[in-house]
């Protein structure tokens, strides 16, 4: 596992294809932390990725925004996300937003 980002209260790992976040998502970080996302995924050879939320706690719409600045960046890059994983407390809030579709099937959602 590398990490792409660290931070006392969160930090961006990549592994194989997956970028996981770990810890909580604030607004202060949101910005870094989806740049550094993006500019991975810019330069990544993977063809599919999958996005691990599952060590994020605080349900936080700011850690969705993040994930929808992957999500474009995906979508210019022709990546397929193959999977979205989101902590019990991000699936709630993701509920509440309607997202239900998008975090369960990332690649058909995002067909435009």
């Amino acid at each position: 596992m590398t990490a792409l980002f660290t931070h006392p209260s969160v930090s961006l790992n990549v592994e194989d294809a997956v970028l996981f976040v770990v810890g909580d998502v604030n607004v202060t970080l949101a910005a870094d932390l989806a740049a550094i996302g993006v500019k991975w995924l810019q330069a990544t050879e993977h063809t599919s990725v999958i996005f691990d939320f599952n060590q994020v706690n605080k349900a936080s719409s700011v850690a969705i925004s993040v994930l929808f600045e992957w999500l474009r960046a995906c979508q210019t890059r022709d990546i397929d996300v193959q999977a979205i994983h989101f902590s019990a407390p991000l699936r709630r809030l993701a509920s509440l937003a309607e997202l239900d579709n998008l975090i369960d099937h990332p690649a058909s959602a995002l067909v435009v």
